[in-house]
């Protein structure tokens, strides 16, 4: 058993907590004093009620009487409606497991409960997905009475970790309810959902004022009153809900701080870091494995374990990024899960209430605890019958689906082979080690180029070093765009950081300046190398009488790169003109953007019958989308009638815009593809 540990409280966590104490205070006193005041509007409600019935006991002043009551006591209820809600989980997609069940990994995480100092999960619950959380059912009162917690722990997950990193992760979960100064953050979290229940979640309380309104027309006039009292107190809890959210989230990013250190005691840093650096891979392949078989229920095609195919994934993908894998687990570093990240520009997200990746596996670096074991065995081996649970999880996953025929179910080999021939067609060799992942090859003058030169090889074109450039080239420019921003206004903060250095906003024109001078030496060491590669490519198509052939595919290329930006603008348009239908507006607001949209649209079709005329874009449309077209192009839809939008129609648009865009980036992506093929085709 691992020896108890008591993750130390930093001076941050402490002043985050200070801030957040300050705020759940300041919360009381507006709550309080709202209280007093509505309390007080119901007595002089009342009694001015009574007043005006004793003074005449008529039907006119009864209704008077009970119309400001009536209002009183809506105001007092939309103060107190939040002390009868209660927030439950969604356990549909949950599976409950016993210690009889599993006793290997029930005695797993008692060890990891005595460790952390915390109690017993209530009850532990598996899930398909890759994640891992503890959870309860809460109300109002749940800040003041002790309530236990369930814990859930993903198969996705299991099947992606060794059992010291389960055992990083768990400790993580369990920290966040470890320690006294931890309880804080439950505290203000409950706070933010008291005052998020009487902004928003208010369809049971409109019911009631609305009943009561009905009455009559006397009861109407001051239920109107009272949710104008209401619409004020709203006011005034969205500006003390600012500050409470802000310092929510600020305590809350420095709990993930906490709860990783408490986790790093109990296993040391390093499982916690190779989880962490792991997870999105880990998440990306089930997601992956998932998607395939969505886009085979047609064909009714399934699997009986999603999960050994979800590992193959995983590995296959380690392999193709030159990973290193232990024990069937890829193993990440900082450097490859930041490797197309070059910014240096951070600016803090008050409104994330987790830190990054990179962030949190910084601090669990700085802290630099010893592993204290070496159980580098599989997760997924705490259970009695993996694979029994795996198909258990996958039958699960597919439950809800309905096959038109009798499935089919995909045997590893078969999948592993159709995923291969899939990910090979959607990507480039792995010669130009992502140099033209996202840069396009640039223009060139076949007529101005030189004769055989002296050049690199291959493998120094694109080398790490090559392909660095292009990512400080494309981070860069985004940290300008950034930059501009600040310049501008848009962003309202006082500072931010810089390769390390604080630097006010006022300096961020300057700051820009140097960027623009520095991206410009960066993309003329680009250029240079795009002068080398066509050199390089070029000697190889005239040595082999082939050099027509390549400047024809370059011309198509560079032709369809000049289509695309023409093209894509129409979509954008259209994006842009539909927009408004995402958000509530008024019947004439709707009929006028609706014309705006319309001759936006006459333009759009126009590209969808030049699209469907165009050999260039055949290989991307198929006979569905070609139908789809069809019947796009064949009436003037209309998408809003009788004061309602027309939802059939709208899909009919909404899957025409989808495909025009997918076929755009998909026909570009082979002809970029078709270049690069025939590079490597000139190489061997």
């Amino acid at each position: 058993m691992t020896q108890n540990y008591s993750a130390p409280v930093s001076a941050k966590f402490k002043k985050r907590t200070t801030n957040a104490i300050l705020s759940v205070i300041f919360f009381f006193i507006v709550y309080v004093a709202l209280i007093l005041s509505a309390i007080g509007i119901t007595i002089f409600a009342g009694y001015g009620g009574l007043m005006i019935i004793a003074a005449k006991p008529m039907f006119l002043t009864i209704m008077i009487g009970a119309g400001l009551l009536c209002m009183g006591g809506l105001v007092l209820v939309f103060l107190f409606k939040f002390m009868f809600v209660k927030h439950t989980v969604d356990r549909s997609h949950l599976i409950e497991i016993t210690r009889e069940e599993e006793p290997k990994l029930f005695a797993f995480i008692a060890d990891i409960v005595s460790v952390v100092k915390t109690d017993f999960p209530k009850k532990i619950y598996l899930s398909p997905e890759v994640n891992a959380s503890v959870f309860y059912d809460s109300t109002f009162w749940s800040m003041f009475l002790p309530i236990k917690k369930n814990l859930q722990i993903g198969v996705g997950l299991i099947n992606s970790v060794s059992e010291i990193e389960l055992k990083a992760i768990l400790a993580h979960e369990f920290g966040h309810f470890s320690q006294r100064s931890m309880k804080v953050g439950s505290y203000v979290y409950n706070v933010n959902q008291i005052i998020h229940n009487m902004l928003y979640d208010n369809d049971s309380y409109n019911s009631i004022a609305q009943s009561w309104g009905s009455v009559n027309g006397y009861f109407a006039f001051f239920t109107i009153i009272a949710v104008k009292i209401v619409e004020g107190i709203q006011w005034i809890l969205r500006q003390v809900y600012s500050v409470v959210n802000i310092s929510y989230h600020a305590l809350s990013r420095q709990m993930e701080f906490h709860a990783d250190a408490v986790a790093a005691g109990v296993t040391g840093s390093k499982p916690l870091i190779t989880s962490l650096l792991r997870l999105d891979l880990a998440d990306h392949s089930f997601n992956t494995v998932l998607n395939y078989y969505e886009k085979n229920i047609p064909d009714s095609i399934s699997t009986e374990n999603i999960y050994s195919q979800q590992s193959f994934v995983m590995n296959f993908i380690a392999a193709k990024s030159k990973l290193e894998v232990e024990n069937n687990l890829p193993q990440l570093t900082s450097d490859f899960f930041n490797r197309y990240n070059k910014s240096k520009l951070v600016i803090e997200n008050k409104w994330g209430t987790h830190p990054s990746i990179e962030d949190r596996v910084k601090e669990l670096e700085k802290l630099n605890l010893k592993t204290t074991e070496e159980n580098t065995s599989l997760a997924i081996g705490l259970f009695k019958d993996s694979k029994q649970l795996q198909n258990k999880f996958t039958n699960k996953l597919f439950s809800t689906v309905t096959y038109s025929n009798d499935v089919i179910f995909h045997e590893n080999d078969k999948f592993f082979e159709e995923y291969e021939k899939d990910f090979l067609s959607n990507s480039f060799n792995d010669l130009f080690n992502s140099y033209y992942d996202d840069k396009n090859p640039g223009n060139v003058d076949f007529d101005s180029i030189l004769p055989d030169v002296s050049i690199k090889n291959a493998e120094e074109l694109f080398s790490n070093s090559a392909v660095d450039l292009v990512y400080n080239s494309i981070s860069l420019e985004k940290d300008i765009n950034t930059l501009k921003q600040i310049v501008d206004g848009n962003y309202k903060i006082k500072s931010f950081s810089y390769d390390g250095h604080k630097v006010p906003a006022k300096n961020a024109k300057e700051l820009v300046k140097e960027l623009e001078t520095e991206l410009k030496e960066i993309k003329d060491q680009i250029a240079k190398n795009d002068i080398e590669i066509y050199l390089y490519f070029v000697n190889l198509a005239n040595h082999q009488n082939k050099r027509e052939e390549f400047k024809s595919l370059y011309d198509e290329l560079q032709k369809m790169d000049k289509e695309f930006d023409i093209n894509i603008d129409f979509f954008v348009k259209m994006l842009n003109a539909s927009e408004f239908m995402h958000h509530v507006n008024t019947f004439e607001v709707i009929e006028r953007k609706m014309k705006l949209l319309k001759i936006e649209e006459d333009q759009f079709k126009i590209q969808i019958e030049k699209m469907l005329e165009n050999k260039s874009y055949n290989s991307a449309i198929t006979i569905e989308t070609k139908q789809l077209f069809a019947k796009y192009l064949s009436e003037d839809w209309v998408y809003f009638n009788k004061n309602e939008y027309l939802n059939e129609c709208l899909e009919i648009l909404s899957k025409a815009m989808n495909n025009y865009q997918m076929i755009l980036s998909k026909s570009f992506f082979q002809k970029k593809k078709d270049l690069l093929d025939f590079k490597i085709q000139l190489i061997n």
